[in-house]
Protein backbone atom coordinates (compact mmCIF):
# COMPACT_ATOMS: atom_id res chain seq x y z
CA UNK A 1 0.00 0.00 0.00
CA UNK A 2 3.09 2.22 0.28
CA UNK A 3 5.69 1.93 -2.45
CA UNK A 4 8.87 3.92 -2.99
CA UNK A 5 10.67 3.23 -6.26
CA UNK A 6 14.13 4.66 -6.90
CA UNK A 7 13.55 7.51 -4.47
CA UNK A 8 16.41 9.93 -3.88
CA UNK A 9 16.42 13.27 -2.10
CA UNK A 10 19.30 15.73 -2.31
CA UNK A 11 19.55 18.91 -0.25
CA UNK A 12 21.92 21.77 -0.92
CA UNK A 13 24.23 22.09 2.09
CA UNK A 14 26.84 24.70 2.93
CA UNK A 15 29.60 22.50 1.56
CA UNK A 16 27.67 21.19 -1.41
CA UNK A 17 24.85 18.74 -2.09
CA UNK A 18 23.84 16.26 0.61
CA UNK A 19 21.99 13.10 -0.42
CA UNK A 20 19.51 12.26 2.36
CA UNK A 21 17.87 9.36 0.46
CA UNK A 22 19.82 7.36 -2.09
CA UNK A 23 17.92 5.38 -4.76
CA UNK A 24 15.58 3.83 -2.21
CA UNK A 25 13.06 1.07 -2.88
CA UNK A 26 10.55 0.21 -0.15
CA UNK A 27 7.19 -1.54 0.01
CA UNK A 28 4.86 -1.56 3.02
CA UNK A 29 1.74 -3.74 2.95
CA UNK A 30 -1.50 -2.67 4.60
CA UNK A 31 -1.46 -3.81 8.23
CA UNK A 32 2.36 -3.89 8.48
CA UNK A 33 4.31 -2.45 11.40
CA UNK A 34 7.69 -1.43 9.97
CA UNK A 35 10.45 0.05 12.12
CA UNK A 36 13.31 1.84 10.38
CA UNK A 37 16.35 2.23 12.58
CA UNK A 38 19.42 4.31 11.95
CA UNK A 39 21.77 6.85 13.51
CA UNK A 40 21.13 10.58 13.52
CA UNK A 41 21.52 12.02 10.04
CA UNK A 42 20.84 8.76 8.24
CA UNK A 43 17.71 10.10 6.49
CA UNK A 44 14.99 8.72 8.77
CA UNK A 45 12.91 11.88 9.10
CA UNK A 46 13.33 12.68 5.40
CA UNK A 47 11.98 9.22 4.60
CA UNK A 48 8.83 9.75 6.68
CA UNK A 49 8.21 13.25 5.34
CA UNK A 50 8.58 11.94 1.79
CA UNK A 51 6.04 9.16 2.42
CA UNK A 52 3.68 11.76 3.91
CA UNK A 53 3.85 13.94 0.81
CA UNK A 54 5.63 16.77 2.63
CA UNK A 55 9.03 16.64 0.86
CA UNK A 56 9.19 16.12 -2.89
CA UNK A 57 11.92 13.62 -3.84
CA UNK A 58 14.63 14.64 -6.26
CA UNK A 59 14.07 11.40 -8.18
CA UNK A 60 11.77 8.38 -8.05
CA UNK A 61 8.09 7.87 -7.26
CA UNK A 62 6.07 7.56 -4.06
CA UNK A 63 2.80 5.67 -4.40
CA UNK A 64 0.36 5.42 -1.50
CA UNK A 65 -2.78 3.33 -1.95
CA UNK A 66 -2.38 3.55 -5.70
CA UNK A 67 -2.00 7.35 -5.70
CA UNK A 68 1.18 8.87 -7.12
CA UNK A 69 1.60 11.46 -4.38
CA UNK A 70 3.80 13.89 -6.21
CA UNK A 71 1.61 13.88 -9.31
CA UNK A 72 -0.99 15.62 -7.10
CA UNK A 73 -1.11 19.36 -6.54
CA UNK A 74 0.01 20.77 -3.19
CA UNK A 75 -3.65 21.09 -2.21
CA UNK A 76 -4.32 17.54 -3.41
CA UNK A 77 -1.48 16.15 -1.30
CA UNK A 78 -2.70 18.08 1.74
CA UNK A 79 -6.18 16.67 1.30
CA UNK A 80 -4.88 13.13 0.75
CA UNK A 81 -2.68 13.38 3.85
CA UNK A 82 -5.52 14.73 6.00
CA UNK A 83 -7.78 11.86 5.01
CA UNK A 84 -5.29 8.97 4.98
CA UNK A 85 -2.17 9.71 7.04
CA UNK A 86 -1.54 10.47 10.71
CA UNK A 87 1.88 11.93 11.55
CA UNK A 88 3.46 11.82 15.03
CA UNK A 89 6.29 14.35 15.25
CA UNK A 90 9.36 13.83 17.42
CA UNK A 91 8.93 17.22 19.10
CA UNK A 92 5.14 16.83 19.36
CA UNK A 93 4.33 20.23 17.74
CA UNK A 94 1.34 20.81 19.99
CA UNK A 95 -0.13 24.32 19.88
CA UNK A 96 0.99 25.81 23.23
CA UNK A 97 -2.02 28.06 23.82
CA UNK A 98 -4.63 25.37 23.08
CA UNK A 99 -5.85 22.79 25.57
CA UNK A 100 -5.25 19.07 25.12
CA UNK A 101 -8.80 18.65 23.79
CA UNK A 102 -8.44 21.59 21.39
CA UNK A 103 -5.10 20.29 20.09
CA UNK A 104 -6.59 16.91 19.29
CA UNK A 105 -9.74 18.36 17.70
CA UNK A 106 -7.84 20.81 15.48
CA UNK A 107 -7.03 18.53 12.48
CA UNK A 108 -10.62 17.29 12.50
CA UNK A 109 -11.89 20.85 12.31
CA UNK A 110 -9.46 21.72 9.53
CA UNK A 111 -10.48 18.76 7.36
CA UNK A 112 -13.21 19.96 5.05
CA UNK A 113 -16.43 17.97 4.99
CA UNK A 114 -16.72 18.40 1.24
CA UNK A 115 -15.79 15.24 -0.69
CA UNK A 116 -13.89 15.08 -3.96
CA UNK A 117 -17.22 14.99 -5.82
CA UNK A 118 -18.29 18.22 -4.16
CA UNK A 119 -20.91 16.50 -1.98
CA UNK A 120 -20.90 17.03 1.76
CA UNK A 121 -19.93 13.89 3.66
CA UNK A 122 -21.22 12.86 7.08
CA UNK A 123 -18.47 12.57 9.65
CA UNK A 124 -18.64 12.07 13.37
CA UNK A 125 -18.20 15.29 15.34
CA UNK A 126 -14.43 15.80 15.91
CA UNK A 127 -15.12 16.59 19.58
CA UNK A 128 -16.78 13.20 20.06
CA UNK A 129 -13.88 11.44 18.38
CA UNK A 130 -11.32 13.44 20.38
CA UNK A 131 -12.95 12.64 23.72
CA UNK A 132 -12.98 8.93 22.87
CA UNK A 133 -9.30 8.98 21.84
CA UNK A 134 -8.18 10.88 24.93
CA UNK A 135 -10.01 8.45 27.17
CA UNK A 136 -8.39 5.57 25.28
CA UNK A 137 -4.95 7.02 26.03
CA UNK A 138 -5.71 7.79 29.68
CA UNK A 139 -5.86 11.56 29.23
CA UNK A 140 -9.49 12.15 30.19
CA UNK A 141 -8.33 14.12 33.27
CA UNK A 142 -6.11 16.41 31.20
CA UNK A 143 -8.65 17.79 28.70
CA UNK A 144 -8.35 21.43 29.79
CA UNK A 145 -4.61 21.41 30.42
CA UNK A 146 -2.20 23.19 28.09
CA UNK A 147 0.85 21.28 26.77
CA UNK A 148 3.20 23.00 29.24
CA UNK A 149 1.21 21.45 32.09
CA UNK A 150 1.70 17.90 30.81
CA UNK A 151 4.47 15.40 31.36
CA UNK A 152 6.56 14.46 28.33
CA UNK A 153 4.75 11.14 28.05
CA UNK A 154 1.37 12.85 28.20
CA UNK A 155 2.42 15.20 25.41
CA UNK A 156 3.42 12.25 23.25
CA UNK A 157 0.12 10.47 23.88
CA UNK A 158 -1.72 13.70 23.04
CA UNK A 159 0.25 13.91 19.80
CA UNK A 160 -0.72 10.32 18.93
CA UNK A 161 -4.38 11.06 19.67
CA UNK A 162 -4.21 14.11 17.40
CA UNK A 163 -2.67 12.01 14.61
CA UNK A 164 -5.63 9.62 14.85
CA UNK A 165 -8.45 12.18 14.90
CA UNK A 166 -9.34 11.68 11.21
CA UNK A 167 -9.06 7.87 11.52
CA UNK A 168 -6.11 7.48 9.11
CA UNK A 169 -5.21 4.00 7.90
CA UNK A 170 -1.47 4.89 7.87
CA UNK A 171 0.39 6.17 10.93
CA UNK A 172 3.89 7.64 10.55
CA UNK A 173 5.88 8.13 13.76
CA UNK A 174 9.17 10.04 13.98
CA UNK A 175 11.23 8.94 17.02
CA UNK A 176 8.14 8.54 19.25
CA UNK A 177 10.29 7.41 22.21
CA UNK A 178 13.24 9.70 21.53
CA UNK A 179 12.40 12.21 24.28
CA UNK A 180 11.07 9.70 26.81
CA UNK A 181 12.52 7.65 29.62
CA UNK A 182 12.48 3.85 29.26
CA UNK A 183 9.27 3.28 31.24
CA UNK A 184 7.30 6.04 29.50
CA UNK A 185 8.68 4.96 26.14
CA UNK A 186 7.32 1.48 26.81
CA UNK A 187 3.85 2.93 27.53
CA UNK A 188 3.90 4.83 24.22
CA UNK A 189 5.06 1.75 22.29
CA UNK A 190 2.30 -0.30 23.91
CA UNK A 191 -0.17 2.30 22.60
CA UNK A 192 1.24 1.93 19.09
CA UNK A 193 1.16 -1.87 19.36
CA UNK A 194 -2.54 -1.68 20.30
CA UNK A 195 -3.20 0.48 17.24
CA UNK A 196 -1.37 -2.03 15.06
CA UNK A 197 -3.47 -4.89 16.43
CA UNK A 198 -6.56 -2.80 15.65
CA UNK A 199 -5.52 -2.71 11.98
CA UNK A 200 -3.42 0.42 11.56
CA UNK A 201 -0.45 0.36 9.20
CA UNK A 202 2.55 1.88 11.00
CA UNK A 203 5.93 3.09 9.76
CA UNK A 204 8.13 4.22 12.62
CA UNK A 205 11.66 5.62 12.49
CA UNK A 206 13.93 5.48 15.49
CA UNK A 207 17.46 5.00 16.77
CA UNK A 208 16.16 2.92 19.70
CA UNK A 209 16.67 -0.88 19.35
CA UNK A 210 14.06 -1.46 22.09
CA UNK A 211 11.29 -0.90 19.52
CA UNK A 212 12.37 -3.92 17.47
CA UNK A 213 10.17 -6.35 19.38
CA UNK A 214 7.03 -4.40 18.48
CA UNK A 215 7.56 -4.42 14.70
CA UNK A 216 6.81 -6.98 12.00
CA UNK A 217 9.92 -5.85 10.13
CA UNK A 218 13.01 -3.90 11.16
CA UNK A 219 15.04 -2.13 8.46
CA UNK A 220 18.39 -0.41 8.91
CA UNK A 221 18.99 2.96 7.26
CA UNK A 222 22.52 4.25 6.78
CA UNK A 223 23.53 7.25 4.69
CA UNK A 224 20.19 7.26 2.89
CA UNK A 225 20.28 3.58 1.96
CA UNK A 226 18.26 0.71 3.42
CA UNK A 227 20.23 -2.32 4.55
Amino acid sequence: MVRLAGVSKTFQGRRGPVRALDDMDLEVAEGDFVAVRGPSGSGKSTLLLTIAGMIRPTAGTVTVRGEDLYALSVQGRSRFRAENVGFVFQMFHLVPYLSVLENVILPGRLLSHVGSDGMRTRRQDPRVRALALLERFGLQDRLDHCPAELSTGERQRTAIARALINDPWLLLADEPTGNLDTETGGVVMDCLADLHRAGKTIVLVTHDPAVDRYADRVLLLRSGRLE
